[in-house]
């Protein structure tokens, strides 16, 4: 009888889009079961997860309906008798660890994957730290998706170097490296939807779009780029979370195109000549390996979390977290030398070609549970 592995997550989407293919990889082994608010009756179709299940766990803190969530939890795990549980995201780990830990699960797991409190001071700061140690205290095995950011959290006493470890390079889920493959056509197609010309250097951002990720510094360097290059254009893609279009305009309204959240950024990335990540924290920076693989060369910030996701002046450049203009700098550097930007963007897919293949991580995912399932 194969032994059984529950997942843990606040939102359907967390697991469709990082841990398909560790599933996938994983049900050959193991019965894999699936935990999360479950909103609608398609978020309920998960592949190769054999058991789902709806309990309402909120991103929010809100101490009735996390209590509740708790108690849910607690009597799920009971019945189910689990061999391990494994929580992604803060709340859904905090939540996920003290149940399993009060229902006796012998193997509890967590793995960490950007810490909310970096960019935040005082009390809440303090607060939010002592959620994670605490979740911390609950588990039997702490993952961290860089080494970076593992070293971060043990330079603040959240974790000790003892008690975790990264699968293989890093990243929770890896790159599908057939899905992100440049297209010369493809690139085409998009260029002529966008009314993109051929001179134009075109520089994208792939995520949410809040201030933590530093949109408005990619604003305000891209104002006063295009101030010296007209031909530049800024492409943002994602979910715009705290309204920074209306923020944008007020500081720049020109060759800005707001394409919004897509279920195909494989493709619609390779409209763009560079990538842009100006993030002022990070726990890895998936999008950026993404971008990579499309040959695209990367501008990001130095936050602790994208240390691994680019190799300085080989495959992207780096600027100072904050700092407009040093991001300034690097992009007009790389609207000057197209050479440049080809030499960054084919070492950078080489790279993520050769530590960040979705296969590989998968596998490491489940060396790892033979190992301590044996």
């Amino acid at each position: 009888m194969k032994k059984k592995i529950c997942f843990v997550v606040s939102a359907p989407i967390t697991a469709k889009v990082f841990l398909i293919k560790h599933f996938e990889y994983l049900s050959k082994e193991f019965d894999i079961t699936l935990v999360a608010n479950f909103e609608t009756q398609a978020d309920f179709e998960v592949p190769f997860v054999k058991n789902t299940k709806h309990i309402a766990i909120h991103r929010s803190i809100n101490p009735l309906k996390d209590f509740l969530a708790l108690i849910q939890l607690y009597f799920f795990f009971k019945k189910e008798s689990f061999h391990v549980v494994h929580s992604v995201t803060p709340k859904a780990g905090l939540l996920a660890m003290m149940s399993s830990w009060l229902s006796r699960i012998p193997t509890r797991i967590h793995i960490f994957t950007g810490q909310v409190w970096h960019t935040q001071s005082g009390f809440k700061k303090q607060f939010l730290k002592f959620l994670d140690r605490l979740l911390v205290w609950f588990t039997t095995h702490i993952l961290v998706d860089g080494q970076s950011q593992r070293q971060f959290l043990i330079a603040n006493k959240i974790i000790t170097d003892k008690n975790s470890k990264v699968l293989g390079k890093g990243s929770i889920s890896g790159v599908d490296v057939q899905k992100f493959n440049p297209s010369s056509e493809i690139r085409n197609l998009y260029r002529e939807q966008l009314n993109f010309q051929n001179n134009d250097v075109v520089f994208a951002f792939l995520g949410r779009m809040n201030t933590d990720k530093g949109i408005l510094d990619l604003a305000k360097a891209f104002q006063k780029l295009h101030a010296d290059f007209p031909n530049v254009k800024l492409l943002l893609i994602g979910f715009d979370e705290e309204n920074m279009q209306e923020k944008i305009r007020q500081i720049q309204t020109e060759n800005i195109i707001y394409f919004g959240p897509t279920p195909k950024p494989q493709e619609v990335l390779q409209a763009a000549d560079v990538f842009c990540l100006p993030s002022y924290r990070e726990g890895f920076g998936t999008s950026v390996i993404e971008a990579s693989l499309l040959e695209l060369p990367i501008i990001c910030s130095d936050t602790y979390g994208l240390a691994e996701t680019i190799i300085e002046n080989k495959t992207g450049l780096r600027h100072e977290v904050k700092n407009v203009d040093q991001l300034y700098n690097q992009m007009k550097l790389l609207v000057q030398n197209e050479e440049t930007r080809t030499v960054l963007g084919k070492n950078g897919r080489q790279y993520v070609l050769e530590h960040f293949s979705a296969d590989e991580i998968s596998l490491q995912w489940l060396t790892f549970y033979k190992d301590i399932l044996k």
